[in-house]
């Protein structure tokens, strides 16, 4: 694996602590090798022995600096030095210890807020109190935990959520909740995330043309039998305009003869007793007798 100097992907947060009451600093480090770390305040190393009670800790990349029970000759500021083959990096952050309390307060509370699939969506609050409050966001009263998709930073006293790549099943109600030992305070705001809107576009012409398809098709079947109707209609109901000549359809098989079909028929079944009607169709005339001599 390539080695990678020290660098803090969340630094010290200055810290206002009540006298008498714990104070903790903590920092995320990434490097490699594993860097060695070391504490310092007011550019002193910081040890058991130089600060007794004082808790150091370092493990999977979080550094830890607890004071159980702080007094005012405890205030400073407070660095933690991150060191390894690759190089160097430090952060500071300062110690204030006093006797006054204050409740949590938002001096910046969150705000609802509308977004684009895709895009990075950050929350923000500004939060003061002493001792320093402990402030956690939620989203449908879940607690969301720090992670590269949710990332969670603070920066004196504000502090941030950000979604690095917001989807609509992001949307909800997002809270945060601060507290410390004098009291609690909460704010709440809505995120909205919209879809793709040149999906939703596309799905919508497909629909369109779907139903222009469907209502092109109705129209012209209906056309047609409006105009059928109507010629109907205008040959039944205007008597000057005669119908086109065709030739009648018999009702029957056998067709009811004419009258001259019946004077002929009775011609034939009833003959003359003289002589018979000559063919209608056929003429044949008789031989031309020879003269005798």
């Amino acid at each position: 694996m390539t080695t990678k100097a020290p660098t803090f992907t969340q630094p010290l947060q200055s810290v206002v602590a009540l006298e008498g009451s714990a104070a903790t600093f903590e920092a995320h480090i990434s490097g490699f090798p594993v860097p060695e770390v070391n504490w310092f305040r007011d550019g002193q190393v910081l040890s058991a022995a130089t600060l007794p009670g004082v808790q150091i800790s370092f493990s999977d990349g979080r550094a830890r600096l607890v004071i159980p029970t702080v007094t005012e000759a405890n205030s400073g500021r407070y660095t933690v030095q991150a060191t390894n083959g690759s190089g160097q990096a430090t952060s500071t952050a300062e110690l204030l210890v006093t006797a006054a309390t204050a409740p949590p307060n938002f001096s910046q509370r969150l705000q609802s807020m509308t977004a684009r699939q895709g895009s990075q969506v950050r929350l923000d609050v500004r939060v003061t109190g002493i001792p320093t409050p402990v402030v956690k966001f939620y989203r449908d009263g879940v607690e969301i935990k720090s992670s590269p998709d949710f990332k969670i930073s603070q920066e004196g006293d504000l502090y941030s959520l950000i979604i690095a790549e917001a989807y609509p099943e992001d949307s909800g109600t997002y809270s945060v909740n601060a507290t410390n030992s004098v009291g609690r305070a909460t704010s709440t705001a809505e995120l909205l995330i919209q879809g793709n809107r040149a999906e939703a576009a596309g799905h919508e012409n497909q629909s369109i043309n779907g139903r222009g398809k469907t209502e092109a098709h109705f129209d012209a079947r209906s056309l047609t039998s409006v105009e059928m109707m109507i010629e109907g209609a205008t040959t039944q109901q205007l008597p000057h305009k005669a119908p086109p000549r065709m030739p009648p359809r018999p009702t029957s098989k056998s067709p009811t003869p004419t009258t001259a079909a019946k004077a002929q028929m009775a011609r034939q079944q009833s003959p003359s007793p003289v002589r018979q009607s000559p063919s209608p169709v056929r003429h044949v005339r008789a031989p031309t007798p020879s003269p005798v001599r």
